[in-house]
Formats: structure tokens, sequence, C-alpha cells
């Protein structure tokens, strides 16, 4: 210790004052040092923040070699969130599902109003400007939210003639699904938006987005199955039950790093489609059951609507058309992921409007005495 101390002794005897250094320009070799790390410093801050090609990329990101430009690679969370804002090939995969979880979290204020009045006080301000963007955005999205404003406008505490409804159905289970709809939206968003941060972030976030899909997939099953058993409980709880744990099941698998690779998203997509398809048990049961029920061809057009949809979305997910027809073309437009969220918010919205339906329907109905 002591030596050391008579070493720095020397060294500052012989070196000489930082001030006469700097007025004389002699440029010392900590100031040389100090220019070559900002040097690097400002180097390094370029290559981080410049978009890269596919052949740059860290292994970890290499998931559609078809596309070829415009990726973020490494880029701290603070660009990342900032790049919302700017071009790259993940800009229309993120705000496809962002505005998605803004449609679908006005419809969830909307119906909230209907029990609630400091929020049906806030609708009855903001109805006229909503429809009007509505109307701008897409017709069909604007028939389906007009549809859910004038479900709304309607107490659902009066029936024809003035006359009080003696009860009305629940609506958890329509809440479950407005839910899960925006969680899988939103963390689809997070995952486009900040998985070029670190590989470890990638790779939380990648599967975030598989647990929302996931769940997106369980809880559209609530409404149609709750409201079309609500007469026969038992079989409520065996399809809820069922599709609940095929969820549960598939999640857990989908936290494997093996099926996390990207060699296995085929595999990922089947398991998703294969979890829709067992769907079809229960809804030929609820034809069956409901066979003379008017509204019967309504909500199956919307829920064929819902499944032509997610179905023609895996298609263009599986097989990255158009992009591999001409690779480079679709970097930033037309890519087949992009198609692929455009067709998930086109089946959420479809569900949504089939959910409407089986609410009217069950409130008028309500279930026979026994």
């Amino acid at each position: 210790m002591r030596e050391e101390t008579a070493m720095e002794s020397a060294y500052e005897e012989l070196a000489p004052a930082p001030a006469a250094a700097a007025v004389k320009g002699g440029g010392g070799s900590k100031k040389k040092k100090k220019h070559r790390r900002e040097g690097g410093g400002e180097k390094r801050k370029k290559k981080e923040y410049r978009l890269v090609s596919y052949h740059e990329l860290p292994d970890y990101m290499k998931e559609n070699r078809f596309i070829i430009n415009y990726y973020r690679s490494e880029w701290p969370v603070l660009n990342a969130v900032l790049s919302l804002f700017s071009w790259h090939n993940e800009t229309i995969n993120i705000w496809t599902h962002l505005l998605g979880f803004m449609v679908f979290f006005g419809l969830t204020v909307l119906h909230l109003g209907q029990y609630f009045p400091q929020v049906a006080d806030l609708i009855g301000h903001l109805s006229w400007p909503i429809s009007k963007v509505a109307e701008n955005v897409s017709s069909n999205i604007g028939d389906v939210l007009s549809g859910a404003a004038m479900f709304m406008q309607t107490s659902p505490a009066l029936a024809s003639g003035g006359m009080a409804v003696a009860s009305q159905t629940t609506r958890w289970p329509f809440f479950v699904f407005l839910a899960g709809a925006m969680f899988c939206l939103l963390s689809s968003c997070a995952c486009h938006l900040l998985s070029c941060h670190s590989h470890r972030l990638n790779v939380f976030l990648i599967r975030l987005d598989y647990t929302g899909i996931a769940v997106m997939i369980v809880v559209s099953f609530f409404p149609p199955i709750y409201y079309i058993f609500q007469c026969d409980p038992q079989w409520q709880v065996v399809y809820l039950s069922a599709i609940t744990a095929a969820g549960v099941g598939t999640v857990y698998a989908l936290m494997s790093p093996r099926l996390s690779a990207a060699r296995y998203r085929a595999h990922r997509a089947l398991l998703f489609v294969g979890m829709g398809l067992s769907g079809v048990v229960p809804a030929v049961h609820a034809v069956a059951v409901n066979w003379h029920e008017p509204r019967r061809n309504v909500t199956l057009a919307y829920e064929g609507a819902m499944a032509l949809s997610y179905l023609t979305g895996t298609a263009f997910y599986l097989t990255r058309v158009p992009e591999r027809w001409r690779p480079g073309m679709f970097d930033l437009c037309g890519q087949s992921h992009q198609i692929f969220h455009a067709l998930v918010i086109a089946g959420a919205l479809a569900h949504y409007a089939a959910a409407i339906v089986f609410i009217q329907a069950r409130d008028e109905m309500g279930c026979p005495a026994k």
C-alpha cells in the first residue's frame, strides 16, 4: 500500500499540470483515450440505432428470411418504444394490434356504461365523435360499433310495453372475452415493439405473445357456451373446463425452449388451430339444441366469418405469402404477418357481434322454469 502511494507521488511530480497541458493543446494520453472512447461510443451509437438487414441480425432474431431489410436489432428499450412512431418492418404489425386493442377497449368502456352511470355519461359526450370515426375507418367496423351503441342505449331493464324484465342474464362471460381479446392484442403489440431489445426480452415477449393467443382462443368460447347452454349448466361446465384445460396445456407446452425455436412455428400454429377447431363439438351441439331459434343463422354467419378469418390468417402466417414470392418487396407493407394481424381483428369483431346476439337472445328468452 505504501509502495503504491510512493509511486503515485512520483508520478504527480513528473506529470505536467493538467491546466497547462490543456492551454498548450498538448493532448496527453488521458485526453487521447477520452477522445477514442467518445469516438467509439459514437460509432456504437450509430450502429445500435440504425436499421439493418436480415443477414446482420443475431441468430435469435432470424425468423423470416423473405423479409430482407428494415430490422431493428438490439436497440435500447427507450429507442424501441419511440420506434412506434418511425417506419420499419414491424410498424404495421405493431399498429394493427394496437388499434385493435383500442377498439376493444372502447367497446369495453361502452358496455361498462351499462353498470356505471359515470361511464354512461362519458359515452354520451363521446358518442358523436366515436360514430364519425367508425364511419371513416370502415363501414363493417362502423356497423359493429353502431350495433354496440344501440345495444347500450337500450335499457336492459326494459322490455316491450315498458314492462320490467324479471332478470337479466349475467355479463361476466362477455367481459371475460373482451378482457382476453385486449390482453392478446396488447401482448402481441408489446412483442413486436420490444423484442428487438435483447435475447432475454425477446424470449420472454414471444412466450407472452403465445400465452395471449391461447387466452384469446379460450375466452372466445365463454360467451357462446355460457349463453347457449345457460339452461343446461352441466354442459357449461364440461365444455368450458375442457377448453380451459386445453389452453393451460398448450401454454405449458409452448413454454418449452425447444418449441419456442423458429423451426417449430408450424407446430405452434397447429396447436392453436387444434384448440380453435375443438369448438366444432359444442357448435354442433348448440345448433341441435337451438335448431328452431330464429337467430340461429345470424350467429352461425358471424361465427363462420370468425372461423374463416382465423383460418385464412393462419394460412398466410404458415405459407409466408406473398413475401416468399418476391423477397424484399413486402418488407414494409403487405407481408403475411400483417395480413394475419388484420384477419385476427376481423375475426375477433365477428365473434363480438355474435356475442351481442347471444346476450340479447338470452335476455329475452330466459330459462324455462323447472
